[in-house]
């Protein structure tokens, strides 16, 4: 029988997350279209950029998979096609390992460019400020579930946690799960949910940009000011002007 606590942390807040979440970016997108974008300071600083953006985007993106794979898809799905516990284990200790150190490694050399070039840090938010403090800690508790998970506890996340994830979305609601589950696995998930909450309301919310409206548009075309390749044109402003029969 689930406590009212558990309760709270684990279903009650689960769908509030989730509904600000969606709600959040229809009214950002309703609302602020202009604001709508990852404000690119490229232009102020590159060289902590060319490091730490591929580090932290790329290493996200192996850690979004392992997500995917790992909460959405069940354990007798990865077992039917031959994936062993020893082989999903290694495979999640070795490149959530790898991920993690890309992506926590990402993030600090961005936060020092946003910290140390003042034109840069003059134009972050202070919700963005926040979004960068929960994200810090949901990437850290992450990391810690790897070691707790798969080091020194050996808690199987796929019993626990994914099944109370998928629950959500079928209303087959297991808080206990979650109650059961090891601290840093808690502490990742509510981080996660708060990370959830703040996200249409910062930066973050370029992800969901694509500019698949590129395909269909028309070509740029670029044409040479001169009327005869390789004439020479004469000083600007001694241009002849025609007014009828006579030259001007």
């Amino acid at each position: 029988m689930s406590t009212t606590l558990e309760l709270v942390l684990w279903v009650i807040a689960s769908y509030i997350a989730l509904v600000v979440f969606v709600l959040g970016h229809y009214w950002r997108y309703r609302y602020d279209k202009f604001g709508w974008t990852t404000l690119s300071t490229q232009m102020y600083e590159s060289r902590l950029l060319r490091w730490g953006s591929p580090l932290f985007h790329f290493g996200m993106l192996a850690v979004v998979v392992g997500h995917v794979v790992g909460l959405l898809v069940p354990k007798k799905w990865t077992a039917a096609v031959g994936v062993t516990d020893e082989m999903y284990h290694v495979m999640a200790v070795g490149i959530g390992t790898v991920a993690g150190v890309a992506v926590l490694v990402g993030l600090i050399l961005l936060l020092l460019r946003r910290r140390l070039v003042g034109s840069i840090f003059r134009v972050t938010s202070r919700m963005d400020k926040v979004m960068y403090l929960v994200l810090g800690l949901v990437i850290l508790t992450g990391m810690a579930n790897t070691v707790v998970g798969n080091v020194i506890g050996h808690y199987d996340y796929r019993e626990g946690v994914s099944i109370w994830f998928r629950g959500l979305f079928f209303l087959d609601l297991r808080p206990d799960l979650m109650a059961a589950a090891p601290f840093t696995f808690k502490a990742h998930t509510l981080s996660s949910l708060l990370l959830f909450a703040l996200w249409p309301f910062t930066r973050l919310v370029h992800v969901f940009s694509a500019p698949v409206g590129y395909l269909w548009r028309p070509y740029v075309l670029y044409r040479s000011r001169d009327t005869r390749l390789g004439e020479r044109r004469g000083r600007r402003g001694w241009e002849s002007v025609e007014d009828g029969s006579r030259v001007l």
